[in-house]
């Protein structure tokens, strides 16, 4: 059986290599959503829609830096199947690593992007599916409420330390909860990047620019 942490930090550079990558990303997550019910490459590459070639080398590389484990083999007409689960609940990176003079500075901020890249390719493919109906009302009476917003908005460093605080709790907060398992439970994707830039360098046009409105919904928050 495997011991899996609670949460990972992650401060090295091979670790940070092999999340700088969407692919490898979505094995990490569909392995956490599995609930500890270990996955082969091919039942995981039905999960993702990817062909199960391409997954192996994405496996072995997240295996190599013990972000998933091995949780058991079998013998299928005689090649040996292993089944993966995900070596931790949860991901944080650490902070140091973003610093001016880190030298995994450049690796820290890819594994940054590559996680937008699975929210944006992840919400295209529901899109196409239509399982996302952005004009569903707020109150969930017609299904799932989408909400999207964007927003660039000039604040006190004080009001942008108490919003950083706030966003935290809220994802704190989602993290602690218990999965749920009512027949009519959704899968809930959020994503938050909140970053201020000192005005002298943000540039006049850019430091405060207006948010927009839209059919998704209202919009908030600060990017």
């Amino acid at each position: 059986m495997v011991d899996k942490a609670k949460e990972r930090q992650v401060n090295d550079v091979a670790t940070l290599k092999a999340l700088a990558d969407p692919v490898r990303l979505a094995i990490i997550s569909a392995l956490m959503r599995s609930e500890g019910e270990p996955q082969t490459v091919k039942e995981l590459a039905a999960a993702l829609d990817e062909p199960q070639t391409k997954l192996y080398r994405h496996v072995k590389q997240l295996e190599a830096v013990g972000l998933i484990a091995v949780a058991g083999t079998r013998l299928v007409s005689g090649i040996v199947e292993s089944r993966y689960v995900a070596a931790q609940e949860s991901l944080r990176l650490s902070r140091e690593m973003f610093s001016a003079g880190s030298e995994t500075r450049t690796e820290a901020v890819d594994a940054v992007l590559a996680a937008i890249d699975l929210v944006r390719d992840g919400f295209r493919v529901q899109v196409r599916d239509g399982k996302l109906d952005f004009s569903a009302p707020d109150d969930g009476s017609a299904g799932p409420p989408a909400f999207v917003a964007h927003f660039a908005v000039r604040l006190d460093p004080e009001r942008m330390v108490r919003l950083r605080r706030e966003l935290g709790a809220i994802f704190d907060e989602l993290a602690a909860e218990e999965r749920s398992a009512a027949p009519d439970a959704v899968e809930v994707t959020a994503f938050a990047l909140l970053y201020g830039v000192p005005v002298a360098d943000a540039g006049a046009d850019r430091a405060g620019g207006a948010g927009t409105e839209s059919d998704a919904g209202p919009t908030a928050g600060a990017g």
